[in-house]
């Protein structure tokens, strides 16, 4: 029972880590793009699994955990896949609408059940699949609004989708047959995925924002084009002021990296300890989460429907947590009388 309770506790803590740092990565993000001038995404995001990977390794050289290795072909095959399925969520975000990419990630959660029912034998009651439809349901009313089709588009939102829901299920495959942690596979695999994002990185941005991530001048010249360009030049800020928003710049840039490390960190974990799909559950717990706080820290427009969304997806949420956990139970009572039985014959 003791350790029943420990696991429990551990995928407790994962969860709330993924979605507190989660939420927090995505309110500094928007911050340091749509604020501070700062909109190259995908090499930005290069730089988080840099710093991952380098957290990891001094965490590692003071023997905070242990490195397991793991086959050189498998975990290079799944570095580059991950760094791959970001860069294509980042193309699908650029080629489509808002709505459009809105609807590419809810079509993540019915792929994966697709994928792991054809492909790893796993079954989904009707009742989690009922949980799963209202969820769905709920995101789409709170967060989809218009839908624009074009063929490059869709093509780019299916790749998407694909890799990462391939991405995703590997993560929890690797994890529990080859018997590594979350800790040790997001170090083995995170220089893989980086090297992709700083290859592909800035020609993604290029094409997403037409602008050139090493024209740009990280300097404080930059931040004054950006916030004061309408400014008569006999009402300029005064140099103090210029320093002081470069420093907020590279201030925001250091803390986004530092908050993808317990990003990275905790959604090895999550989807470790429990499976793709509770994942994406709850990356939509998330989603609602940062449609709250973007209406009460940044005054982000609200209305009724986005309200009556996060009620419906939030009472997915419920169903889906509490039907997974009476299977659980379940699951867990039934294990009892076989490892009882197995264990009197031994004995004999």
């Amino acid at each position: 029972m003791g350790e029943m309770a420990g696991i429990q506790l551990g995928v407790i803590g994962a969860l709330f880590l993924s979605v507190a740092s989660s939420v927090s990565i995505v309110i500094c993000n928007k911050a340091l793009m749509s604020n501070l001038g700062f909109p190259f995404a995908t090499t930005l995001t290069s730089w988080h699994l840099v710093v991952t990977f380098c957290t990891l390794h001094v965490a590692h050289r003071f023997n905070l955990f242990e490195s397991k290795s793991v086959d050189m072909k498998t975990v290079i095959l799944f570095g580059l896949l991950n760094g791959i399925s970001i860069g294509f969520l980042n193309l699908s975000l650029g080629f489509n609408s808002i709505g459009f990419y809105q609807m590419t990630k809810l079509a993540i959660i019915p792929f994966t059940v697709l994928l792991e029912t054809l492909f790893l034998n796993k079954n989904f009651s009707q009742k989690i699949k009922f949980a799963l439809f209202l969820l769905l349901v709920g995101v789409g009313i709170a967060s989809v609004t218009d839908m624009q089709l074009n063929g490059l588009g869709t093509i780019l939102s299916l790749l998407a989708i694909l890799t990462t829901c391939v991405g995703q299920i590997l993560t929890n495959t690797i994890q529990k047959r080859l018997n590594v942690s979350s800790t040790q596979l997001l170090y083995q695999s995170a220089p893989f995925q980086a090297a992709v994002l700083f290859i592909s990185g800035p020609l993604v941005d290029q094409f997403l924002t037409k602008k050139n991530v090493f024209a740009y001048k990280y300097n404080p010249l930059v931040v004054v084009k950006i916030h004061f360009c309408s400014i008569s030049p006999s009402n300029l800020p005064k140099e103090t002021d210029i320093w002081h928003l470069f420093v907020v710049l590279q201030t925001f840039i250091l803390l986004s990296c530092v908050i993808a490390v317990a990003v990275n960190f905790s959604t090895f974990m999550v989807i470790g300890k429990t499976s793709p799909v509770t994942y994406q559950v709850l990356g939509h717990l998330k989603t609602c989460l940062v449609l709250l706080l973007g209406y009460t820290l940044l005054h982000d427009p609200f209305s009724m429907r986005n309200i009556v969304g996060i009620l419906v997806a939030m009472g997915g949420m419920v169903l889906y947590s509490y039907f997974c956990t009476q299977e659980s139970k379940k699951k867990h009572s039934d294990d009892l009388p076989l490892k009882g039985s197995q264990v009197m014959n031994d004995l004999v």
